[in-house]
């Protein structure tokens, strides 16, 4: 019996699909080779990542989970004293366009004048934290102090702070320890709420905040809307809220050429365009976005780029733009 196999020509494998490539770059202490493979275990952190007491080992295991799922992965590659370059690579398919409906919320830009003074102290050893928070507060009107640790939080209580934002790892002194500290402290008239800032989300570790005197806790990272919702309960507050100011969706919507951004900028008062670029000078996109609220509605397609590019730090492009126009 002779048993014969008919094979027909192969088919080419189906291509395959589109896939984004991002890399991301730093250039900071490094990683050892023979500490690479821990980046991606649970809780597993490196030498350099101890030491800084900042995370918990889970950032980068759920990062490669969320890139798996979406069809790739994540590499390192790091050489100690010179940084380290993580590159992932995603697929990705062509959407078919829907109109989402999004609902604007009243930004808040204040305090209400009946307020008064009310003092928060920022408590955190990274510097970039604590200035994120002081800009943040000190426009809304808040009176602010900073500290880099739990021992500098309790000299501080001189001042009487109403309350305090707490990082509780930090190193000199954690967070535990002062806020126990302070809320032993009976020779204070009113003692502060403290408010735990912290990227550890777990339950058991919120218990033991609460238990060392913390009065809630802030999971980071966190938006700005919620810390400012989470002061205005504890302290009672009444907010000065931005007016929602009703636009059409197509001229909120629309995108500006250079051409047809310089000619409605040049429309706008020669002296609002020289603090436009005083504030761009500055780096303060605060100021701009102050400025931008002077714009009128049927200007909202110049309001919402010259405020995506305040958001992006995109100086530079407006400070080159208002040259134009001057």
């Amino acid at each position: 019996v002779t048993l014969r196999v008919k094979t027909s020509p192969l088919s080419p494998p189906p291509p395959l699909p589109p896939s984004l490539i991002f890399e991301v770059e730093d250039t900071g202490p490094g990683i050892c080779v023979s500490e690479i493979s821990l980046l991606f275990e649970a809780f597993g952190q490196t030498e350099t990542g101890r030491k800084s007491q900042q995370g918990t080992g889970l950032g980068l295991p759920i990062s490669r989970k969320y890139v798996k799922l979406m069809g790739g992965d994540i590499h390192v590659s790091s050489k100690l004293g010179e940084g380290s370059l993580f590159t992932f690579n995603i697929q990705y398919s062509v959407a078919e366009p829907v109109e989402v409906q999004t609902v604007s919320q009243p930004q808040i830009i204040g305090l209400a004048p009946e307020t008064g003074e009310c003092r928060i102290l920022v408590v955190d050893d990274a510097s970039e934290s604590r200035l994120m928070l002081v800009k943040l507060l000190t426009s809304i009107g808040f009176s602010v102090r900073e500290a880099e640790n739990g021992q500098e939080a309790i000299a501080c209580c001189d001042w009487q702070p109403q309350l305090i934002l707490m990082d509780m790892e930090m190193p000199v002194m954690d967070g535990y320890t002062a806020t126990r500290l302070i809320k032993a402290d009976t020779a204070t008239s009113q003692q502060p709420i403290i408010i735990a800032l912290t990227a550890n989300a777990f339950e058991e570790q919120r218990k033991t905040m609460l238990l060392a005197g913390c009065d809630d806790c802030i999971c980071k990272p966190f938006r700005h809307e919620l810390l400012l919702e989470v002061l205005g309960q504890h302290l009672n507050l009444q907010y000065i809220y931005q007016p929602i100011t009703q636009v059409s969706t197509e001229e909120s919507n629309k995108i500006l050429t250079s051409t047809d951004l310089v000619y409605i900028l040049s429309q706008m008062p020669s002296p609002w365009i020289a603090e436009v670029h005083h504030a761009a000078a500055q780096c303060s996109d605060h100021l701009i976005l102050k400025l931008l609220e002077q714009i009128p509605p049927e200007k909202a397609s110049l309001a919402k780029t010259v405020r995506d590019l305040a958001n992006n730090y995109q100086f530079e492009k407006i400070m080159t733009l208002t040259q134009l126009v001057t």
